[in-house]
């Protein structure tokens, strides 16, 4: 099997620069260094989480000899998409770099709920660049003008379509945005993966087009930073639909329109689709949707009645 980048990356640890002048700070003899005990506690965690998965739970025959307890590393491997060998130095607690892309890959892999997705960052000594966390722009002030917005559908976006916070319209407009993860609600990958989302819009072909020139567009700013890399591996990797669109290379700002979308509860809803910025263009913004019928309206007044009507 070939070397992968991250198998090139041995020899790089992951310590903190020495100051001039000054000499590190050496473990006491006989004991391990933070790092190393870190790196232990990877190992173990990882190893820990790989056991747990049966092989069916991820499409993967048993086969009447198998030993291992759960998933066996290889497999693991091939399932997130990194070498054998490297992945074995990691739960063999070697000095590796880990790139966020890859532990988000493991994550994923090893079905971590949210505190494990956490753990498995700091372990690593990562910040986890997925969607889910607290965004200083959702003020109580903000949430509190999504609620008064009902029935309109709102929610507040930043610039890479993540889904920061939503009012209770806009999370059954699409698809139940309340049952899906955190860091899976995102509009790009909805919009390319998520069948949901995907049949309410009327216009499907023509949106994915646009979506896809709009998020070319928004990354030509950020196209170092890991967060955004990340998503776009993922959408390459789960979506021929958006790895045909991104080839066009097409480019296209930020705009409004009247869209329509045939929600499984209410039908055809037409409404008129704004943004509001709360920073510069291309940060954080508030869309919202404005029915542009009478019709509509009373369909999206159906529409949150349903939301809020006890389980």
């Amino acid at each position: 099997m070939s070397t992968t980048a991250e198998e090139q990356a041995v020899l790089q640890g992951p310590g903190k620069p020495q100051e001039p002048g000054r000499a590190s700070a050496a473990p006491e003899p006989g004991r391990p260094s933070e790092s190393e005990v870190r790196r232990s506690e990877l190992a173990g965690f990882l190893r820990s989480r790989r056991e747990r998965i049966a092989p069916e739970q991820v499409g993967l025959p048993r086969g009447a000899r198998r030993r291992t307890p759960g998933l066996r590393r290889e497999e693991v491997a091939q399932l997130a998409a990194v070498g054998v060998t490297w992945y074995t130095w990691l739960e063999q607690a070697r000095d590796i770099t880990v790139s966020v892309q890859v532990l988000d890959a493991l994550a994923r892999t090893l079905m971590l709920d949210t505190s494990e997705r956490s753990h498995l960052f700091s372990l690593a000594g990562a910040v986890d660049p997925a969607p889910g966390t607290p965004c200083p722009s959702i003020t109580p002030a903000i949430r509190l003008l999504l609620e008064q917005l009902e029935p309109f559908p709102a929610c507040v976006q930043n610039g890479r379509y993540d889904i920061l916070a939503y009012n209770r319209t806009y999370g059954r407009l699409f698809c139940d945005l309340d049952a899906l993860p955190p860091e899976d609600r995102n509009c790009m990958l909805l919009c390319f993966t998520n069948p949901d989302w995907r049949a309410s819009i009327v216009l499907l072909d023509e949106t994915a087009r646009l979506m896809a020139a709009k998020f070319r567009a928004a990354m030509a700013g950020h196209l170092a930073e890991p967060a955004w890399k990340m998503l776009l591996k993922r959408l390459q990797r789960e979506s021929p639909d958006f790895r045909q669109a991104w080839e066009r290379h097409e480019v296209m700002g930020p705009r409004s329109k009247r869209k329509q979308f045939r929600n499984a509860d209410v039908g055809l809803i037409t409404v008129d689709h704004s943004d509001l910025w709360l920073g510069p263009v291309n940060g954080p913004r508030m869309v919202t949707y404005a029915p542009a019928d009478d019709e509509s309206r009373a369909r999206l007044e159906e529409l949150l009645a349903l939301a809020v009507a006890p389980a």
